[in-house]
């Protein structure tokens, strides 16, 4: 009975909505993503690129801006709140879907130290190839855990994109960075690979923890689920930096930095916002 009325409450969220805000919504969402997908790695790479040494800094920058997502969700509860005076809920997730997302979460902190160790070491033109391979590797996921069709599109794609990362190791020694061996260039193609293959898989997991939930997905919803996992991803990869004492390591960094301190605090900082 408590989950219908629950449920009954995220529909009327859904059904008071209008379309145009949906499609703002959608449009924002679409040019955030696309914003962070182009200038995330480019900043990411000049870390690397002018003195930062440390795969779990970098790595655990890539989720680490998840309490911005804390912005949206207030803001959601006040536009519920406000159409639905007392009968708004502070939250919609519920303790499967937070352990759900908790588990995704752990594979994306390691989804994130794979990527972060191949961009210390690729050009970002190669990486950003690499990690498009992901396309692959989803539709094959998603085919297993959702049931999801190929269509001639997909595979066309797939094709592009596989026939694209071959050339590249065909061709390692045309853009590999001055001063890195063969060895270092093989291995970040590996773990970018290893990266793609992985949040391949944590897509369609995601899109198949939507399904098992049991409850209308509304924005409020999405934002809760993604907040948990990038708490759970920047958790990780916390550890990580604790067992490797990279918090002591950052004043140094900083010092060392070839642009200056300033420039290395703001490094990590757009890396965090953009990612």
């Amino acid at each position: 009975m408590e989950t219908d009325t629950s449920n009954n409450q995220e529909s009327g969220e859904v059904e008071k909505m209008s379309k145009s805000l949906k499609k703002f919504l959608l449009i924002v969402n679409s040019a955030l993503l696309a914003t962070g997908c182009c200038v995330g790695p480019l900043v990411q790479r000049l870390y690397f690129l002018k003195g930062g040494k440390s795969v779990w800094i970098s790595c655990f920058l890539e989720t680490a801006g998840w309490p911005f997502i804390i912005f949206p969700l207030i803001a959601s509860y006040f536009f519920r709140r406000r159409k639905n005076s007392s009968m708004t809920k502070l939250f919609y997730i519920t303790p499967h879907l937070f352990l759900a997302c908790a588990v995704i979460g752990v594979l994306t902190g390691l989804d994130d130290f794979l990527a972060a160790y191949g961009v210390s070491l690729l050009p970002v033109s190669t990486y950003s190839l690499i990690i498009a391979t992901q396309l692959g590797f989803t539709a094959a996921f998603a085919f297993i855990l959702v049931k999801q069709k190929f269509t001639p599109f997909t595979i066309n794609a797939i094709f592009l994109l596989t026939i694209g990362a071959f050339i590249l190791v065909l061709h390692a020694s045309s853009d590999r960075p001055a001063h890195e061996t063969n060895k270092q260039y093989f291995i970040g193609f590996f773990m970018t690979l290893g990266a793609s293959v992985l949040y391949g898989f944590v897509l369609p997991l995601m899109e198949l923890t939507y399904k098992k939930a049991k409850q209308t997905i509304t924005y409020t919803l999405v934002m809760e689920m993604q907040m948990v996992l990038s708490f759970f991803a920047s958790a990780f990869c916390a550890i990580g930096m604790l067992l490797h004492k990279d918090f002591a390591a950052i004043p140094r960094e900083a010092r060392e930095f070839e642009l200056g301190k300033a420039t290395y605090y703001l490094v990590l900082i757009c890396t965090a916002v953009f990612w």
